[in-house]
């Protein structure tokens, strides 16, 4: 492990290996937060359905209803039950025929659509706050 000089007139570490470390913990930090996104999406059980910020919230990242979305945009498909996953008005968020696969994956589950929505207070899971 190399040590830093106390001396100020020191030059710092280069830019390229300070962009490197940051870029490694902020790596290391999104696996973090993605895997509380799968935790928690995991837990939805079937027939019930939760929003894409609810899950985030539930995992600790409130804001982050964007990056729960990613996340089940770039995860193998067999991988979580993505479907019970939908836009917070209970609106099914994904285009063409990836929406007609999650409805029909949901009311295969016993959840039942009012047009194009589901009773988010009929069908929506409590999600409890998992612990980092």
């Amino acid at each position: 492990m190399t040590r830093r000089s106390s001396n100020p007139f020191d030059p710092p570490p280069s830019t390229a290996k300070m962009k490197r470390r940051m870029l490694r913990e902020g790596a290391r930090a999104n696996e973090l937060r993605d895997e509380a996104f799968r935790r928690v999406i995991l837990s939805i059980p079937a027939g019930k359905v939760s929003s894409y910020g609810k899950v985030a919230a539930a995992a600790g990242y409130p804001l982050y209803h964007r990056a729960v979305a990613r996340l089940l945009r770039t995860d193998p498909p067999d991988r979580l039950p993505w479907y019970r996953v939908l836009g917070v008005s209970g609106e099914i968020k994904l285009p063409g025929s990836a929406a007609i696969e999650q409805r029909l994956r949901l009311e295969s589950e016993g959840v039942r659509f009012q047009g194009k929505r589901v009773n988010m207070s009929l069908y929506e899971c409590s999600l409890r706050v998992w612990e980092r």
